[in-house]
C-alpha cells in the first residue's frame, strides 16, 4: 500500500485526540459535509461517509462492492490469506447469497434457541467468579472476569473449540484490530490462520454437535462448502462472535452505571425494557467505528459527492449512529428512544447473520450483572477508564467494578431472570 505523497497530503483526522473521544470529531464532519476525501493513519486514502441517511442507503447499495479485487487504489487492509478473505464480509451479492444459503442450514434459530440455557449457565457460573473476585480483593475486572470469558464460551461451544485455545484465540484477534506494534497483525493473523486450519481439519475427521461441523455437512444440490469457506467462515464466526459482544456487554454495562436513573428502571424491570436497552446500546456503544470497506464498481454521487469506481468507501457507523438528522439529541443515552433503528448488525444482504445470537447473549450478560450484583458501581473514576482505540474499534480494556451496599450473591428462588 503506497502512502500519499506529501504534495498531495489529505486531512488524517484519526490522531490521538479524535480517537480518545470521536464523537465531537464525527459531529464536526458531520456538519461539514455528508462526505470527505481523507486519509487513514497508514495513509492510504479514503472516502469517509458520515451521515446517517448516506450510509444506510450505501452500505445496501449493490454498486458498492465488499470485494477488495474491486479495489482500484491497491487497498487492502489486513493482509489476509484466502482462506481468511472467503467471508460473507467479503463477497457480493452472488456468491454471498450462496454462502448465506449453506451457512443458514446450520446457523438455524433453533440451534441458537437451545443454546439459551447455556448462555443463562456460563453467565452465572462467571458471576460467581466475579463475586469471588470482589469478595476477595474488594473489586474485579469486568472485561477479564465476565465479557471476555462468556462470547468465547458461547462461541467456543458453537464451534466445537477447545477451551484452553480460547482466550488465546481471542488476543490475536484484539491484536490484529489494535495492534501494539507493525508487526503484530502479520504475526496474529498467521497464527489464526493455522489455527482455524487444525479446528477445520479435527472437526472433518472427527465430527461433533457443533456448528463447524454442520457447516462441513451442508450442501445444497450437491452445492458444499470449499475448505478455504469453511476456514474463513470460522474466522468470522470467531472474531465477531467474541470480539463484538464482549464490548457491548462491556460497554454496556458502563453505560447503565452511568446513566443511574437508567439503570434503576432497567433493574426493576428487566423482561419490558432490558431488550429496548440493549437495542440503544448497539446503537450508542457498539466498538465498530466502520462498516466493512467497500469499493464503487461504477462512479457513483454520495451525498453530492462523486467519488470514482475502485476507490476506497468508509460508512461511519459511529457517525451515522450520532447523526441528529436522525436521532434526536443523539448523544443522549436512552433506553425509551422511540426509534430504534440502527446499523450495528448490519442492513440489506450483509445483515448479520448471528443477529439473534448477539442479542440473546447481551441481554443475558446484562440481565446477570444487574440480577447478581444490586448496586454494582465503578471502582475507579469514569474518566480513568483505558480504551483500546482505533479508526476500526472504540472498546475498554478493563471495567473495574465494585458491590455496592448489596452483597452480591445468587438470587432466592423468587430472584427474577432477565429472558
Amino acid at each position: 500500500m503506497t502512502p500519499i505523497p506529501p504534495a498531495v497530503a489529505l486531512p488524517q483526522p484519526f490522531d490521538a485526540a479524535f480517537l480518545a473521544d470521536p464523537y465531537p470529531g464525527y459531529a464536526r464532519l458531520r456538519e461539514a459535509g455528508a462526505v470527505h476525501r481523507i486519509a487513514l493513519p497508514d495513509g492510504s486514502p479514503v472516502w469517509l461517509v458520515t451521515r446517517e441517511a448516506d450510509v444506510r442507503a450505501w452500505i445496501a447499495d449493490p454498486r458498492l462492492s465488499v470485494n477488495k479485487a474491486r479495489s482500484g487504489t491497491g487497498y487492502r487492509g489486513f493482509t489476509l490469506p484466502p482462506a481468511l478473505d472467503a467471508n460473507l464480509l467479503n463477497i457480493d451479492p452472488e456468491d454471498h447469497l450462496r454462502l448465506r444459503r449453506l451457512v443458514s442450514q446450520a446457523f438455524t434459530p433453533r440451534r441458537v434457541e437451545e443454546l439459551g440455557g447455556r448462555v443463562r449457565a456460563a453467565a452465572d457460573r462467571l458471576a460467581d467468579r466475579l463475586a469471588a473476585s470482589m469478595a476477595a480483593h474488594g473489586r474485579a475486572d469486568v472485561v477479564a472476569e465476565f465479557a471476555l470469558p462468556l462470547p468465547l464460551t458461547v462461541i467456543g461451544d458453537l464451534l466445537g473449540v477447545p477451551e484452553a485455545d480460547r482466550r488465546p484465540f481471542a488476543a490475536r484477534v484484539g491484536a490484529m484490530l489494535a495492534p501494539e506494534h507493525p508487526g503484530q497483525v502479520a504475526e496474529s493473523v498467521e497464527h489464526i490462520h493455522g489455527f482455524l486450519l487444525d479446528l477445520v481439519a479435527a472437526r472433518r475427521a472427527v465430527p461433533g454437535d457443533d456448528l463447524l461441523s454442520a457447516l462441513i455437512a451442508a450442501h445444497d444440490d450437491g452445492d458444499r462448502l470449499s475448505e478455504d469457506e469453511l476456514v474463513s467462515l470460522a474466522f468470522l464466526i470467531l472474531m465477531a462472535g467474541s470480539e463484538n459482544a464482549q464490548h457491548l456487554i462491556s460497554g454496556g454495562l458502563l453505560a447503565l452505571l452511568r446513566h443511574p436513573g437508567q439503570l434503576a428502571e432497567v433493574s426493576a424491570d428487566p423482561g419490558r425494557l432490558l431488550p429496548a436497552a440493549v437495542e440503544e446500546l448497539l446503537r450508542w456503544a457498539h466498538p465498530n467505528q466502520m462498516a466493512i470497506r467497500r469499493f464503487p464498481v461504477e462512479p457513483v454521487e454520495i451525498g453530492g459527492v462523486s467519488v470514482p469506481a475502485g476507490d476506497t468507501v468508509l460508512l461511519c457507523l459511529a457517525s451515522a449512529h450520532r447523526d441528529p438528522a436522525r436521532y434526536p439529541d443523539p448523544d443522549r443515552f436512552d433506553i425509551h428512544r422511540a426509534d430504534t433503528s440502527h446499523l450495528a448488525l448490519g442492513h440489506g444482504v450483509h445483515y448479520c447473520l448471528g443477529a439473534p445470537l448477539a442479542r440473546l447473549e447481551i441481554r443475558t450478560a446484562l440481565g446477570t450483572l444487574l440480577r447478581r450484583f444490586p448496586g454494582l458501581r465503578l471502582a475507579v473514576p469514569a474518566d480513568e477508564l483505558r480504551w483500546r482505540c482505533s479508526f476500526r474499534s472504540r472498546a475498554l480494556r478493563e471495567l473495574p467494578v465494585m458491590p455496592g451496599a448489596a452483597a452480591p450473591g445468587r438470587p432466592g428462588r423468587r430472584g427474577g431472570r432477565a429472558r
